[in-house]
């Protein structure tokens, strides 16, 4: 079905904030990256625009503000390779479906290996890579060098570097600009998309979540599909389901502003430390999750002390770079580090998607379309089955444990 775009009420706005209708086909809880996909294709894959976008505070303030924009798609098992890379041939194509610029720079993604445990896992992931088609190589020391000038492939530092696995059609976007461009996208397809609008509850009948209470009055749903990341089980837990997601403080920082110094992404598991060199010029750094579990959105110093520590000693010119901020998002993680996409357990209408740990920015566009199918259809998109809840009954687990070692 061909929907025709509405323009915004303004035409100094990107979209119109609205005000809660009696009832929505589908309610989207959560105005993140994820939530936003999935309304954008909604209404544009199949038809449905009678869709509210509901986000407690302001759209896209959650993990799509406080994300280190890494997208890649080189994960080891099939499932996990399979939704990634369907995401990033999205990303390659993003500017032109959306109409917008989202600053999409494929410059390839580093990912070093410190000792022979390392060396034989990353050979193991790019051979599982390229079976799976995708672009993976394995470099030695002095090939990382050349790609990777300031980086220490000496025997001098703590980790020295005994190779890395790099693809190099991955790279990083600009958050906003892509929670900006699915919002205008979403909106001038007839998704309402109402800011400030926290859930409180939910109505029931039976097997059927019929209403969503909020603080801005209570709306009727057709269908329910939670995108609320780390607060996705709090939300849950008011359906009387307890998902097995913990969610953890996930910090960041950047730099004042530099000439460019870095032209590709450099992740590291062994030291938890990973970086890029925005657009702009400054380094964006991120870390290993905090171990405890909360909401705080500070995170704990000594994880940033030891990323500084880890970061100075891979890249010696970083010790004369100023921070100039840090914060932290909060990460749901599962026990097998996989996402959850699908029903929501006993209920009829309602689906779940979360569980992204560190990788949900880089799965916004594809699983946006894959959760958008699955509520539409009302049956598991292929690339979305595996990933069920109930595997957590049935064993079928996905064990990304080794690629979400670190934010990424």
């Amino acid at each position: 079905m061909k929907v025709s775009p509405r323009l915004p009420e303004h035409p100094d706005f990107l979209w119109a904030d609205a005000e809660p209708r009696t009832s929505y086909d589908v309610v989207i809880v959560g105005g993140g990256g994820h939530g936003l996909a999935t309304a954008y294709h909604l209404a544009k894959d199949h038809g449905i625009t009678n869709v509210a976008v509901l986000e407690k505070g302001w759209l896209a303030g959650g993990n799509m503000a406080r994300n280190t924009t890494i997208i890649r798609s080189n994960y080891l098992w099939d499932e996990s390779a399979g939704i990634y890379e369907h995401s990033l041939k999205l990303w390659e194509t993003l500017e032109e479906e959306l109409g917008t610029s989202v600053l999409f720079s494929q410059r390839g993604v580093l990912n070093l290996a410190h000792n022979l445990a390392d060396v034989r896992e990353g050979k193991r992931r790019v051979n599982a890579n390229q079976l799976n088609g995708l672009d993976a190589q394995w470099l030695t020391p002095e090939e990382i060098g050349k790609i990777v000038p300031i980086l220490d492939v000496t025997d001098r530092p703590r980790h020295p570097v005994h190779g890395g696995t790099f693809q190099p059609r991955a790279g990083i976007a600009k958050h906003d600009h892509v929670a900006w461009g699915y919002a205008r996208a979403a909106h001038a397809l007839g998704v309402d998309i109402i800011q400030g609008c926290q859930v409180t509850g939910f109505e029931t009948s039976g097997d059927t979540v019929v209403a969503v209470e909020t603080t801005r009055g209570r709306i009727g749903a057709g269908r329910l599909a939670l995108c609320a990341a780390g607060h996705s089980s709090v939300l849950a837990d008011l359906l009387g389901v307890r998902l097995p997601t913990q969610s953890h403080p996930l910090q960041a920082l950047v730099s004042e502003l530099l000439e460019q110094v870095l032209d590709t992404v450099v992740m590291s598991n062994a030291v938890h430390v990973y970086v890029s060199q925005a657009h702009k010029g400054e380094l964006v750094m991120g870390a290993g999750v905090d171990p405890q579990i909360g909401y705080g959105q500070r995170g704990s110093f000594h994880v940033i002390q030891d990323q500084m520590a880890a970061a100075v000693e891979l890249f010696p010119v970083f010790a004369r770079a100023h921070v100039l901020r840090t914060w932290a998002g909060i990460v749901d993680v599962t026990p097998d580090a996989s996402p959850i996409i699908g029903r929501l357990d006993q209920w009829e209408n309602a689906y779940v998607n979360c569980g992204w740990g560190t990788g949900g920015f880089k799965a916004t566009p594809g699983v946006g379309s894959v959760y958008a199918a699955t509520v539409a259809d009302e049956r598991a998109h292929p690339l979305a089955a595996p990933f069920a809840l109930d595997r957590f009954t049935t064993g079928r687990l996905i064990d990304e444990h080794g690629a979400a070692a670190v934010a990424h």
